[in-house]
């Protein structure tokens, strides 16, 4: 059993940055394949990034040249810094795992999710 808490969400104007983090419990998870997803009120989960369990980043076409995503393995945490944010990004933020060591943007791929962590962008 993995489980996921992510921090770091909150309220930020539009062109400003967050660093979410996601921190997993359990000795596996620098083989694990690790994603954001968001949600937005009224609308389908969105897969936003994943990285491999080498690092390995893929990024939905939103977010390509604003987020990153990058892991630290030796603290268990994978991270999501977002830049240049903007009124859409506003969502609930997840962080999920999956257990094999690529990634997936399918949501359904995944295996353990976290509870989320708001990020609401003003304008």
């Amino acid at each position: 059993q993995v489980q996921l808490v992510e921090s770091g969400g909150g309220l930020v104007q539009a062109g400003g940055s967050l660093r979410l983090s996601c921190t997993a419990s359990g000795r596996t998870f620098s083989s694990y394949a690790m994603g954001w997803f968001r949600q937005a009120p009224g609308k389908e989960r969105e897969f936003v990034a994943t990285v491999s369990y080498i690092g390995t980043p893929y990024y939905a076409d939103s977010v390509k040249g604003r987020f990153t995503i990058s892991r630290y393995n030796a603290k268990n945490t994978v991270y999501l810094q977002m830049n240049t944010l903007k009124p859409e990004d506003t969502a609930l933020y997840y962080c999920a795992a999956r257990t094999v060591s690529y990634g997936s943007s399918r949501s359904n791929d995944y295996d353990y999710w976290g509870q989320g962590t708001q990020v609401t962008v003003s304008s």
